[in-house]
């Protein structure tokens, strides 16, 4: 998902996504550890997938703090 399909979401969603995406990421991980996983390139797009939902929700946290970027 891009970035500004991720800031016209509302913060609820971002965050049941964020969790969604977390729970990807872990289920990922298990399936590495115990040799299930073939594309191992999953789990960095899990983690970039993340990252960039926290991102959002971060500027949006500082935006409504007003504190300039």
């Amino acid at each position: 998902m891009k970035p500004s399909e991720i800031r016209a979401l509302s913060p609820d969603e971002i965050a049941s996504r964020l969790d969604a995406a977390r729970d990807a990421y872990r289920k990922l991980r298990f399936q590495s550890a115990l040799g299930q996983l073939k594309d191992l390139s999953q789990i960095r797009l899990a983690r970039r997938e993340i990252a960039r939902l926290e991102t959002v929700l971060r500027e949006r946290a500082t935006e409504a703090q007003g504190r300039p970027e």
